[in-house]
């Protein structure tokens, strides 16, 4: 018989660190799951990854006290930052602009977002991607 389902968490988890500390321990200290469990194992399965990455997670919580958890893609936005070498966005989308991004370094972060994307091929995933960067004040070349 399948375990019966008592709720969902969703938390950004950065790669490879997951601690005990908060947020994640009393996010799942609360709901009476076992902390260090969720760590060592998300570290685990993030350890390739590079250290720190905010890893998006939705942990499903069962009846016995046991857990899932799928990680997803990192946010679009970190992403962008990582690809322009930027320290944050405008601070005014649209009166300034925080630098330029290529058709080239959209497609490539469309590409490794796909999976987590509401599109159905890659031309319609960069322009989700070149969005997300008009709306942190960068220009699209291109």
């Amino acid at each position: 018989m399948a375990k019966k389902v008592t709720g969902s968490l969703k938390l950004q988890v950065p790669a490879g660190a997951a601690t005990p500390s908060p947020p994640i321990g009393p996010a799942l200290g609360q709901r009476g799951l076992n902390i260090m469990e969720f760590c060592k194992s998300f570290n685990a399965q993030t350890q390739e990854m590079e250290k720190g990455m905010p890893i998006p997670t939705i942990i499903t919580i069962f009846s016995d006290k046991s857990f899932t958890f799928k990680t997803k893609t990192p946010p679009a936005t970190y992403l962008i930052k990582k690809a322009v070498n930027l320290k944050s966005g405008s601070k005014t989308p649209g009166r300034e602009s925080a630098g330029s991004i290529t058709q080239k370094q959209l497609r490539e972060i469309a590409e490794m977002k796909m999976a987590d994307l509401n599109a159905n091929d890659i031309d319609q995933a960069a322009k989700i991607i070149a969005g997300s960067a008009r709306a942190m004040g960068l220009t699209v070349e291109g």
